[in-house]
């Protein structure tokens, strides 16, 4: 039996074609298996591939799953979230639903929110993360500096490198500064021993001075756990980052956290993160630069 599925490429974090970073977002396919979900991903492969699907729980509007090209099934709300709800938006979608959205991602159903300008234009998409959750800290830098490519002189000890999860569980680890995060060269088996030695999903790479002044942070992201090699944005590592900023007093509480991404992928993204207390919202904008017909 032959199955016509429609499909969006859109890129997340981003204001322009071609920069931020890729989703495959494909309608239709509430009637297929996970592992048809999990081929589909490899067939894109994209970091991630989300699925929009009718919802199972009453109070959200729609369910999202999303895979990796490792077929893993990822629950965090990040690009792979916010990237369907930009689709939803820009196609006109939620023109009569525009209050009140929300989304089940795992066991989770969190808000949503659609920021448009005069004409009803999006203009950003504000997402509810989990309330953070701060976990195992690895004390011991040398390893984990020696697994990033480092030298334990590259990271900063005035910092917790730990693991922080507002829907995943990231390791955050903090440089000395832009150079060193630039200069990190992952070695994928080491970096997995200590990711699973601290219950870590992926390893958020962090520092305090990033390029543009008006923002707080400069990052890369980098999960062998899934098969991501590197990633350009990851919302579900940018929002523990900015609570756990929030709880160092790095930053006030309340406060709006920015982050850079992407850089060393040629594909530069901005994150913004809204902290305060408990609250964790992510928020970004995107593009659609790509639709069209997968046929399996």
């Amino acid at each position: 039996m032959t199955t016509s599925l429609p499909f969006f490429l859109v890129d997340v974090f981003a204001e322009r074609p071609l920069a931020g970073n890729p989703l495959a977002l494909v309608l239709d396919a509430e009637y297929l298996s996970d592992d048809d979900l999990a081929r589909i991903a490899r067939e894109f492969n994209q970091s991630e591939t989300t699925f929009l699907l009718p919802p199972r729980q009453p109070e959200a509007t729609w369910r999202l799953r999303s895979f990796t090209p490792s077929g893993a099934e990822v629950v965090g709300a990040g690009h792979n979230a916010l990237g369907a709800w930009w689709w939803l938006a820009a196609s006109g979608q939620l023109s009569s639903e525009s209050d009140g959205l929300s989304q089940e991602l795992g066991d989770n159903v969190l808000g949503v929110e659609i920021v448009t300008d005069g004409s009803g234009t999006p203009t950003a998409v504000l997402m509810d993360q989990a309330p953070p959750r701060f976990e195992a800290v690895c004390d011991d830098l040398e390893p984990l500096a020696v697994a990033l490519g480092l030298d334990a002189r590259d990271l900063r000890s005035d910092l917790p490198a730990q693991v922080v999860d507002t829907g995943a569980a990231h390791l955050l680890v903090p440089a000395l500064d832009a150079a060193a995060v630039d200069r990190a060269t992952p070695r994928a088996e080491p970096l997995l021993a200590q990711l699973e030695g601290v219950g870590g999903q992926g390893c958020y790479l962090f520092a305090l001075d990033p390029r543009d002044p008006g923002s707080t942070a400069y990052a890369r992201f980098f999960n062998p756990t899934v098969g991501i090699w590197e990633d350009p944005a990851t919302g579900s590592a940018a929002g523990p980052l900015a609570a756990q900023l929030a709880r160092q007093g790095r930053v006030p509480d309340p406060a709006t956290v920015v982050i850079e991404q992407g850089h060393a992928l040629g594909r530069p993204s901005t994150i913004r993160i809204d902290v305060d207390g408990s609250v964790v919202r992510l928020g970004g904008a995107g593009v659609v630069v790509a639709e069209g017909t997968l046929t399996i």
